[in-house]
């Protein structure tokens, strides 16, 4: 299967990879700069672009993986074709291909991605969707190439697992990146926080999160509280400390754990 990818990025990059490890022949990467299309085209032995105009007409699977933002501008671009057009986006609808093509699609993996990290892909959900029932039969036979956990999901429940993914994983690393600056207020190393860090991690597996919460806004312990927020300057970061604090509480006084 012939296979174009519409973007270089995190996405783009670890998705390109996988296939390519299963024989995909990945035949063109489009950025818009040289570097980043030439650099994942030489992973991937393909040809780099960065002019839209010259995207290949005869790839069987064209994946845009772009910035939510410019997805229809950049689709509204591509050069006719018959291929399976599909986006790897957790909250756009999977119809912003229906001006172009009757054969579109979603493929959405539920994971976070940097570049140069290797993933385990066979333990990602991967969640499609797509415009008619043999489109989606292909995709799931893309999706079962790389994932044990393939499930369809229209675009309306796709969006809340990817307001899942802004909560479990973009707020939470914020707060490691928090963590990291008071630790360094205090000369202390990051790494003093990891086994706090992974136990927190591996507690979920087994409980609830709910079940799993702990710490002084549960109780609403204001006299801790009111320490913590004596060390803090930034007023934002006081704001979202009391923020949190009081949502924990709610949440844990709802769920009768005081």
């Amino acid at each position: 299967m012939k296979v174009v990818f519409i973007g270089a990025g995190n996405v783009a990059s670890a998705l390109a990879i996988e296939l390519y490890k299963y024989d995909f022949d990945i035949v063109q990467i489009y950025s818009r700069t040289t570097q980043s299309a030439t650099t994942l085209a030489q992973l991937v032995n393909a040809a780099a672009t960065t002019d839209l105009s010259t995207i290949a007409d005869n790839a069987d699977l064209y994946i845009f993986s772009v910035k939510d933002s410019v997805l229809a501008d950049i689709a509204s671009q591509i050069p006719a074709n018959n291929g399976l057009w599909i986006h790897t986006a957790g909250s756009i609808p999977h119809e912003i291909f229906s001006p172009y093509t009757s054969r579109y699609g979603v493929l959405y993996p539920f994971q976070t991605f940097t570049k140069g990290r290797e993933m385990v892909w066979k333990e990602i959900p991967v969640f499609v969707e797509a415009s008619n029932s043999q489109t989606l039969a292909v995709l799931k036979e893309i999706a079962n190439k790389i994932s044990d956990k393939v499930a369809e999901l229209s675009s309306d429940k796709r969006k809340y697992i990817h307001l899942t993914g802004v909560f479990a994983c973009n707020f939470v690393n914020h707060m490691y990146t928090l963590s990291e600056q008071i630790l360094k207020e205090a000369g202390l190393p990051f790494d003093v926080a990891l086994p706090l860090i992974d136990e927190t991690s591996l507690k979920v597996h087994t409980l609830s999160p709910i079940d799993a919460q702990t710490g002084p806004a549960v109780r609403f312990d204001e006299n801790v509280m009111n320490k913590h927020l004596s060390l803090i300057e930034d007023e934002k970061i006081r704001e979202i400390y009391k923020l949190i604090s009081e949502n924990i509480h709610a949440i844990s006084n709802k769920n009768n754990k005081i």
